[in-house]
């Protein structure tokens, strides 16, 4: 029950902001939970646990920019946590379930399919990292906030994943970025001056 027109006004702006998202996002947001998930179905429930989260008091999220950040960081949040998880449920679900069948994964565009497979061998830090990093465009202290940790980690993570990535893809050029690898693994920043 209302005490003022006031929260009416609030609720129904909210519930508004909601509506917008859904029919103008949604199929965005898919798309970037997908890149963190490798699954479609995960993806779709990630980004329905993204919405739940961000949008389950009905407060804050009045502004549609502000919103949608909210939801991609929930994306973000949830993945890893989720993550935590399942790891933690494969180890111990060979106690009281029977083996699974392998899912088969459908023939589709080979170059798709390459960099699905690459992105499944990185951690779930890592793949939110570029992800964040490459896909959302945000700077390394951007991701570092995103992510609550720090820059040096993020850094850390990409240069991994970058290593990881091009083992499974080829030679990652990195003209524009602000850490680059070099062909014998290394990294070097901008600020170093190069690989040691």
């Amino acid at each position: 029950m209302f005490t003022g027109s006031g929260e009416a006004v609030a609720m129904a702006r909210w519930e508004e902001v909601l509506d917008e998202i859904v029919r103008t996002r949604r199929r965005a947001l898919v798309g970037y939970a997908y890149l963190l998930t490798g699954n479609l179905c995960e993806a779709e429930d990630l980004v329905q646990d993204a919405l739940f989260r961000t949008f389950r008091r009905g407060r804050a999220a009045t502004d549609f920019e502000l919103a949608e950040s909210y939801v991609r960081r929930a994306i973000v949040t949830t993945f890893v946590d989720g993550t935590r998880r399942t790891t933690r449920w494969r180890g111990v679900r060979h106690l009281v379930t029977s083996p699974d069948r392998t899912d088969r994964v459908e023939p589709v565009v080979e170059a798709r399919v390459d960099v699905l497979a690459a992105l499944a061998v990185l951690t779930p830090r890592e793949r939110a990292c570029v992800v964040l990093r490459y896909f959302s465009d945000l700077t390394i202290r951007d991701v570092a906030d995103r992510l609550s940790i720090s820059e040096g980690t993020v850094k850390r993570y990409l240069s991994d994943a970058n290593a990881k990535l091009a083992t499974r893809l080829g030679p990652i050029r990195a003209a524009d970025d602000d850490l680059t690898v070099t062909p014998s693994g290394t990294t070097a920043t901008p600020a170093q001056g190069g690989a040691r």
